[in-house]
């Protein structure tokens, strides 16, 4: 099942812009390798799901996998064929909001090349362009 919050303060949020870029979670923390944001965007709850899934299949028990990322945000839509006004549509799906340079996942216990396949195959899943990135040197 797709990721969303237990319970939140408002039911629906602004749509708001994304502004600068991460000054948190941009580096490679728990696992060996990571795959950072090079622009930002928004990343549905599926889509994690989906590359959860992918990276699962590929890696099989041999590594590890950390998601780095929540989708906190509703996306509110409107219903197909229904005419303007009316007010805000009901809440829909739920987004992640990246900014350019967080890390969205990482792999611990596999080498690079089987890393640099495996977000190969997240990276044509996702919806912003990324980058392989490894753990700083004296951590």
């Amino acid at each position: 099942m797709a990721l969303m919050p237990k319970r939140v303060k408002h039911r629906k949020e602004q749509r708001g812009r994304i502004r600068g870029n991460a000054t948190r979670g941009n580096t490679v923390s728990i696992g060996d390798w990571g795959l950072q944001t090079v622009q930002g965007g928004y990343v549905k709850a599926t889509t994690i799901e989906a590359c959860r899934i992918a990276a699962n299949q590929y890696i099989r028990g041999e590594g590890r996998l950390f998601i780095r990322i929540f989708p906190h945000k509703p996306v509110t839509a409107r219903p197909l064929e229904t005419r303007m006004g009316k007010g805000k549509g009901e809440p829909d799906h739920w987004v992640a909001v990246v900014k350019p340079g967080t890390v969205m996942f990482e792999l611990q216990g596999v080498s690079r090349d089987a890393a640099r396949e495996c977000f190969a195959r997240l990276a044509y899943k996702l919806p912003v362009r990324v980058r392989l990135i490894g753990r700083p040197l004296g951590t």
